[in-house]
């Protein structure tokens, strides 16, 4: 038997990138997931590999800072599946500057995809494990968490959203939810590429160089942070709960 076989899971910003290979090994593990991107057709490319493959996956549009929207698109996934059983708080964005250059609507879109959504999110699947007595949640972080040069809206998010893991771990354990969180650091995707192209640099050669630095000589993918997730959000992880798994290749 498959370790999600019977699970129903959450995966916001699944359209592509670290969401979007999250979806399919869940789906791979026997669960039942929702791709949720800010518009449905986003979803569409992820939906259909994880069918193509046997699984079983919808999409859903959501702005996730929107309480209204994020409501509805958790009632939907309950009406369409009858349950939910996991949440991967995935979505986000990315406006880097200094912090003298940095606008007022760049902080707030960051920390409202990041932090807000993760919240709304949580709030709303909550409920319905809280029912079932049984929930897995995994937010993600960053190494960047720390700070980082020209990012001090996304460290900010970042960091916020550990202390928002292990305080739903907290007030959730007694209800036999587990919260988690991971921290991926260089991961290779089509955002860290277009934030790279956004200023100007060459993207290939950020990759040879961090490779260099970082202890396993290679940056991360996708599929090594989805592979992690995998573990949180299983049985096999029943006893993990507000814990930061750091995602970097022995980078800090």
């Amino acid at each position: 038997m498959k370790r999600l076989e019977g699970k129903v899971a959450i995966v916001t910003g699944a359209g592509k990138g670290i969401g979007a290979a999250t979806a399919k090994r869940l789906a791979a593990e026997g669960a039942k997931i929702a791709i949720v991107d800010v518009k449905e057709e986003f979803a569409m490319e992820a939906v259909e590999a994880i069918q193509d493959a046997g699984g079983e996956a919808i999409p859903v549009g959501c702005d996730v800072s929107k309480a209204e929207q994020v409501s509805q698109a958790v009632e939907k996934v309950v009406s369409h599946f009858g349950r939910v059983d996991i949440l991967v708080n995935n979505a986000g964005v990315t406006r880097d500057s200094l912090i003298f250059k940095m606008s007022e609507e760049d902080w707030d879109l960051v920390l409202d995809v990041h932090l807000k959504g993760s919240f709304l999110f949580s709030k709303a699947v909550t409920k319905h494990m809280v029912e079932q007595r049984y929930g897995k949640i995994v937010n993600t972080s960053s190494l960047g968490a720390v700070g980082k040069r020209g990012q001090a809206n996304y460290a900010a998010a970042k960091a916020g959203l550990q202390s928002l893991t292990r305080t739903l771990a907290v007030e959730f354990g007694p209800f036999n939810i587990n919260v988690n969180c991971v921290a991926p650091g260089f991961i290779a995707t089509d955002l860290t590429r277009s934030t790279a192209e956004r200023q100007g640099l060459n993207f290939d050669e950020i990759v040879k160089g961090a490779s260099q630095k970082i202890p396993m000589r290679r940056v991360g993918t996708p599929e090594d942070v989805a592979n992690v997730v995998a573990f949180l959000v299983s049985d096999d992880a029943s006893y993990v709960a507000g814990e930061v798994i750091n995602i970097g290749g022995g980078d800090r």
